[in-house]
């Protein structure tokens, strides 16, 4: 290689390793940043980068690679990836499909609620009912695929992730859900996991709402790596399930979470927690299990009197979470133990929490439905609120950070905050 050659392989080496990436949903799922700092204070005119009109609300959360941002965007028939520059803001290319059947959800979850997914030469997209469809970064469409009428009360969430060369969404909820994994660069199906949604047992307290209307689940898959072996881990419609990501087969199951589920699964030193949605249960297990590990489960809170729909993170052997109502917790690990239990109070009309929340360095950030931005200190102490930073606008996303710039999707627009 001549000196040229050699000096520009260096200098490419150097602006990837320095360009942090946000690929997925909360990075890897796991909510936790690979870096240590981002900015902690900042306003609607203060520490704001650049801020980009979005055409219509939605639940979706953004991913980073290099020097592109995407959001995905529902807008009257159309479903589609936006990407934006990271630099400036400016739009760069919006693709995607047009589906004109009328698709059941809830007024509060527009369609296009999954985020997207990248590896750096693709990003991929799941849209319902319209179908999974995959992007080159530059905005040439690769492939899509139909894979089926999805159809639930209340619509759709779950995101897609990436394993090896697989791409794996849970498809759902409601009729034909299942654990879907193609290939990411055909988009052909690999293999293909059928998911109960509509008759849980009654011993979960009686709750069943209406039969294939009310049940089902929200979750994310979470891919743990136990050293042994890794683990696809979702939460669905009573229970935690353990699948090996390379051909779907059921590693393990336990049983205990509520019908309803919306947060995802998180996990760390070889524990694995499961969150459910109304009135929901909390579910303590060991990783690298098999069959049903029900009666080996580490801790198991019943029917909690907690509406969870954002996912926690985990830290310094604890796990953080929000729910609903606006009320934070912090729960020991290994015991279950709630160590605190506090209320983040809004600086607007509402201070629900739907976000889901990330950890950077030493501090938990979480977004609530007026757009406040709350940071506070991964403590298991006591709640140590750090900052709380208004945008003044709806928002049900989670923050997506990369090299020292967070990045938040409101109903309205996507900001960039980053100190000046």
């Amino acid at each position: 290689m001549n000196a040229r050659l050699l000096f520009g392989f260096g200098l490419l080496v150097a602006i990837t390793a320095s360009a942090a990436n946000w690929p997925a949903w909360r990075y890897d799922g796991s909510g936790i940043a690979p870096e240590k700092n981002a900015p902690v204070k900042w306003s609607t005119n203060e520490n704001v980068r650049w801020r980009a009109e979005l055409p219509g609300p939605g639940n979706s959360s953004p991913i980073v690679w290099e020097n592109k941002v995407f959001v995905t965007q529902a807008d009257s028939e159309k479903r589609d990836v936006i990407c934006f520059d990271r630099k400036t803001g400016k739009l760069l290319w919006r693709g995607g499909m047009t589906h004109a059947t009328k698709e059941r959800t809830h007024e509060t979850n527009p369609y296009g609620s999954a985020t997207p997914v990248t590896d750096g030469q693709r990003v991929i997209a799941w849209f319902g009912s319209a179908g999974m469809i995959c992007f080159d970064l530059d905005g040439k469409e690769l492939w899509r695929r139909d894979l089926g009428k999805q159809d639930h009360i209340w619509g759709y969430g779950s995101s897609p992730v990436l394993y090896d060369d697989l791409c794996v969404v849970q498809f759902g909820p409601g009729p034909g859900a299942a654990l879907i994994a193609v290939k990411k660069t055909t988009g052909e199906t690999v293999w293909q996991v059928d998911l109960p949604e509509n008759d849980p047992p009654v011993r979960y307290d009686g709750f069943a709402g209406k039969k294939g209307q009310m049940l089902g689940s929200f979750s994310t898959p979470l891919i743990v790596k136990n050293g042994r072996r890794d683990e696809l881990v979702l939460s669905i419609v009573g229970e935690l399930r353990g699948f090996d990501p390379r051909s779907g087969k059921q590693l393990w199951r336990a049983e205990g979470l509520s019908p309803l589920v919306y947060a995802s699964p998180v996990a760390s030193d070889g524990v694995i927690v499961g969150a459910g949605g109304f009135m929901g249960s909390t579910v303590a297990i060991k990783s690298g299990g098999s069959g049903d590990v029900s009666s080996d489960r580490l801790w198991y809170v019943q029917r909690e009197k907690k509406n969870r729909i954002s996912t926690g993170v985990l830290s310094k052997g604890h796990l953080f979470i929000c729910n609903m109502d606006g009320m934070a917790q912090c729960i020991e690990l290994k015991s279950g133990i709630e160590k605190w239990n506090e209320r983040l109070k809004p600086t607007g009309a509402s201070g629900e929490i739907w976000g889901s929340a990330v950890l950077v360095g030493d501090n938990v950030y979480v977004v609530n439905q007026s757009g406040d931005t709350f940071v506070f200190k991964a403590n298991p102490e006591k709640l140590e609120i750090v900052s709380v930073n208004p945008l003044r606008d709806r928002s049900n996303s989670t923050p997506a950070v990369a090299d020292g710039e967070i990045f938040i999707r409101t109903h309205q627009a996507l900001w960039c905050i980053g100190e000046k």
